[in-house]
């Protein structure tokens, strides 16, 4: 294998990665550390018993031995990391999965990471830009929509998840959201 197609083949596998969570700090003094997670609920990273870790542009694989709910986040113990300063080497480490071990959804739903990079449509056919985050408002989610080339205007929409009424259409083949929304919100 040449370099360039070693090189090919680790930015394709580095698509396939998600990112779930993110170990945040130490957590008492048998080496557990704190983990921020993103998924919906929190408690759904821990179904996965190895992790792949990423910090400062190495990672790594894992085993998850326990966890728990702590307070606004997770505490986890890792195979390996016994002591506070174990733990605190980890701070800062992306958890990340394979986009295929993420279990199938139903027709209509989403992962995050599906939606980031759509373009983003009004029904009048204006090109509004495409979505660069989501918000969790507590009443529904929100699009974050940045404008790109050939928008509308340079203006950023803050776009409510709300199916059918804003959200007409999701087409991941063509990489498209079509929204009912108008272009001077």
């Amino acid at each position: 294998m040449s370099g360039t197609e070693s090189q090919q083949t680790a930015q394709e596998s580095q698509a396939e990665l998600i990112v779930l969570g993110k170990i945040t700090s130490v957590f008492g003094i048998k080496g557990w550390v704190k983990v921020y997670s993103y998924t919906d609920p929190m408690e759904n990273l821990l179904a996965y018993p190895t992790w792949q870790l990423r910090l400062q542009g190495q990672s790594k694989f894992i085993r998850k031995l326990d966890g728990r709910k702590h307070g606004k986040g997770l505490v986890v113990k890792l195979e390996g990391i016994d002591t506070p300063e174990d733990a605190r080497l980890l701070s800062g480490a992306e958890i990340l999965l394979n986009k295929t071990e993420l279990p199938t959804l139903s027709e209509g739903d989403y992962y995050w990471s599906q939606l980031i990079g759509l373009k983003v449509s009004n029904l009048q056919g204006q090109l509004l830009g495409k979505v660069s985050s989501l918000l969790e408002t507590g009443a529904n989610d929100v699009l974050v929509v940045k404008a790109c080339q050939g928008s509308f205007d340079q203006q950023e929409r803050l776009i409510p998840w709300l199916i059918p009424n804003v959200v007409r259409q999701v087409n991941l083949e063509t990489a498209q959201i079509d929204v009912d929304w108008d272009a001077d919100f």
